[in-house]
């Protein structure tokens, strides 16, 4: 079975850090993720999209976003499934509740563990809900899937460590009985590891939101059979946050940091930082920014 493994799109984020037309060019930007994870969802003929929670960065979404996502999910031609994370709780105000989602979408809003099945596959796919934003409960604690001849996926928003984000264990993934455990919460894609005879990945943020987000960013697409799986990690994000050391000792800063961006693509996110040592004039930022703004 084919999976699409995504999370923590954080639709709508705010970009305080960027003007108020930047940060709306972003979220647009975000949202586009959302298109371009349909298209690969057919081009590799996917059978099932994992979305594994905090699709929203906050309880206030805005109507285009919506109406994108849904219009994007429901554009994938295969089940879509939703496990609501500590940013995007299953509750009485969630987004998730604002709109009619189409057939194929399938979500968890139940905290405790439930399932769908999927006969054409073979396939039982387990989830739940955060309901709030906070989760100290650990919801793999004495869960076993049955021990049948049917691949058995769980899609769970949840944190490798103790704390208030839904804290799973390795050895609670090693009880689970499961194939794969789909995770989100964590930013940076973790690979495909093992705990016992269960594979479990986070695959990342799909689209950097800061420069605690660096590089590339994308989703994890997952081979899956009973005992075996296989992951490839596809880079969407529209750019990258990128941060670049510049040493303008003896050398014109302009010029350095042209050098040291020369490789870097145009489109991507940049921090500088300059070292080394100059005349008594300093460095002037002022220039540098203007001149790399016209590059």
């Amino acid at each position: 079975m084919r999976l699409l493994h995504a999370a923590d799109l954080h639709l709508d984020s705010a970009f305080r850090g960027l003007t108020g037309e930047k940060a709306l060019q972003r979220r647009r930007e975000s949202r586009a993720v959302l298109d371009a994870m349909a298209e690969l969802a057919g081009q590799r003929q996917v059978d099932a999209v994992l979305l594994s929670g905090d699709l929203f960065d906050g309880d206030t979404v805005y109507r285009e976003t919506m109406e994108h996502l849904r219009r994007s999910l429901g554009a994938m031609a295969c089940p879509v499934f939703i496990a609501p994370g500590n940013h995007d709780p299953y509750h009485s105000r969630s987004p998730y509740r604002q709109v009619d989602w189409p057939d194929n979408v399938h979500l968890f809003a139940d905290p405790h563990i439930t399932y769908f099945e999927l006969p054409e596959h073979n396939c039982v796919i387990y989830g739940a809900a955060f309901t709030d934003v906070r989760r100290e409960d650990h919801v793999l604690h004495g869960f076993t899937a049955p021990a049948e001849d049917r691949l058995q996926i769980m899609c769970l928003h949840g944190d490798l460590h103790e704390g208030p984000y839904g804290p799973v264990t390795e050895e609670e993934i090693a009880m689970s009985g499961l194939d794969y455990l789909a995770l989100g919460h964590v930013h940076q894609c973790s690979g495909l590891q093992k705990a016992g005879s269960t594979f479990y990945a986070y695959p990342g943020c799909p689209e950097g939101r800061g420069f605690d987000e660096l590089g590339e960013k994308g989703v994890l697409l997952i081979e899956a059979e009973r005992g075996q799986a296989e992951a490839e990690f596809v880079p969407l994000c529209r750019r990258r946050y990128t941060i670049v050391t510049v040493d303008v000792t003896g050398k014109d800063p302009i010029e350095a940091a042209e050098t040291a961006l020369r490789d870097v693509p145009k489109e991507d996110a940049v921090r500088l930082i300059f070292t080394g040592e100059t005349g008594e004039r300093g460095v002037d930022l002022d220039a540098i920014r203007t001149a790399l703004l016209l590059r």
